[in-house]
């Protein structure tokens, strides 16, 4: 698989970790700290981090900082396509929390699940056929 590089926050993205510890520990199922935070490289509009925990890693995606149109950023769309998309077979991680607050880091933000997977950089996807396009994990398991 080929996660991307994960590295120290960008000082234009950066939020109170503490505030957003003890948040996601207040409404997410089984999160507990000690948690570390590092930024992805990369991405086009939305920034994305990596948040460690002794026993699970999740991702967070959050608009970025400063005035933007009503409709850009559109995090909450992501959340919640990435929501229904769950057990439909089609590989979306777990989304675990939409924070529409931004009072808790300074912007809205979604939480979920990190899992390994393949980072498609060219969006006409040359190297790859409807077939692995359409692959499922169930697949997998027949």
């Amino acid at each position: 698989m080929n996660t991307p590089a994960a590295g120290a926050v960008r000082e234009a993205h950066r939020f109170d970790e503490t505030a957003l510890a003890d948040h996601l520990a207040q409404h997410v199922t089984g999160f507990a700290g000690p948690m570390t935070v590092t930024q992805f490289k990369g991405g086009q509009s939305n920034p994305t981090f990596l948040l460690a925990t002794p026993s699970a890693k999740y991702v967070l995606r959050k608009k970025p900082p400063g005035k933007l149109l009503p409709s850009a950023h559109a995090i909450e769309r992501e959340y919640l396509a990435i929501s229904a998309l769950a057990g439909s077979g089609v590989p979306v991680p777990p989304a675990r929390l939409l924070c529409e607050d931004g009072s808790i880091i300074g912007t809205p933000f979604y939480v979920m699940d990190h899992l390994d997977g393949r980072v498609f950089k060219d969006p006409t996807l040359p190297d790859q056929s409807a077939t692995c396009l359409l692959y499922t994990s169930d697949a997998a398991d027949e």
